[in-house]
């Protein structure tokens, strides 16, 4: 391991993130006097830290370590969701994946806790025997009123994508992003053309937005939900269809286009 190299890559990727240094050490779960002296050589990351900066800044750990980071493009430094990822699950005595949950009240922990073995052990799991078994889940608990009918609180069940690319235009997603943390929304799949995800609410009062791709960090789809709440049709945001879901993209799209235009 060149670990004059590997403490200017943290480095590098810190700053090139926006972290300071006591953000960044929250972000992983260390003091932020260890960062001082990962970046000044004076102390070499353990396994779990590496992966954790790896999730953190969407770069594998082979290149954190063997490569000069600030010479190389994007396209060669992230892993935009094609590459392989360490996901941490937890299984019950018969060796079966579990399905652990997520709470409201758990969700900014998450966006730290992710990759730590430790956490997803701490939260609360179950089973599902109607799903199959050739699948990872979790479940998270929504708030907010932007996806009605389904109503605050409900829990989402999702299956882990490996990869951005095989997100499916106008379905919906629960996904890890640095930003955000965890969000459910329709997502429609632009990475290819400019690396963005467009995000829209079934509920009209909330505007679409675009996501950058490199930015995300886990990606959920939808496959079930719980809740003890029926969707009342009464009070409930009438859902748009596939049409006017693809107009609106569509348009936030021009959008977006004509403001770089006229910079």
């Amino acid at each position: 391991m060149e670990v004059a190299k590997l403490n200017e890559n943290i480095k590098f990727l810190r700053k090139n993130f926006g972290y300071t240094q006591e953000t960044f050490a929250n972000a992983i779960g260390i003091k932020r006097s260890l960062v001082g002296a990962y970046e000044e050589g004076r102390a070499d990351p353990r396994l779990n830290n590496l992966l954790r900066m790896s999730e953190l800044f969407n770069v594998s750990v082979d290149t954190l370590i063997s490569k000069d980071v600030s010479k190389l493009s994007d396209e060669d430094l992230y892993i935009t969701g094609d590459g392989a990822k360490i996901l941490s699950i937890t299984v019950d005595s018969q060796e079966r994946e579990n399905i652990e949950l997520i709470p409201q009240k758990a969700s900014a922990g998450y966006l730290n806790g992710y990759a730590d073995p430790d956490y997803i052990e701490s939260l609360p799991r179950f089973q599902l025997p109607m799903l199959p078994s050739n699948a990872t889940y979790r479940a998270f608990e929504i708030s907010g009123d932007s996806m009605l009918p389904l109503q605050p609180g409900t829990i989402i069940i999702g299956q882990y994508l490996e990869r951005i690319s095989d997100i499916k235009n106008g379905k919906t997603y629960v996904l890890l992003s640095k930003e955000e943390g965890v969000v459910y929304k329709r997502v429609f799949n632009y990475v290819d053309e400019n690396g963005m995800l467009f995000l829209v609410s079934d509920n009209k009062s909330y505007s679409p937005y675009q996501v950058d791709a490199k930015n995300i960090i886990e990606v959920w789809e939808s496959k079930a939900f719980i809740s003890i709440d029926f969707p009342d049709p009464s009070s409930s945001t009438p859902e748009m269809n596939m049409t006017e879901l693809t107009a609106i993209v569509a348009n936030l799209q021009s959008e977006i286009v004509k403001l770089k235009e006229d910079k």
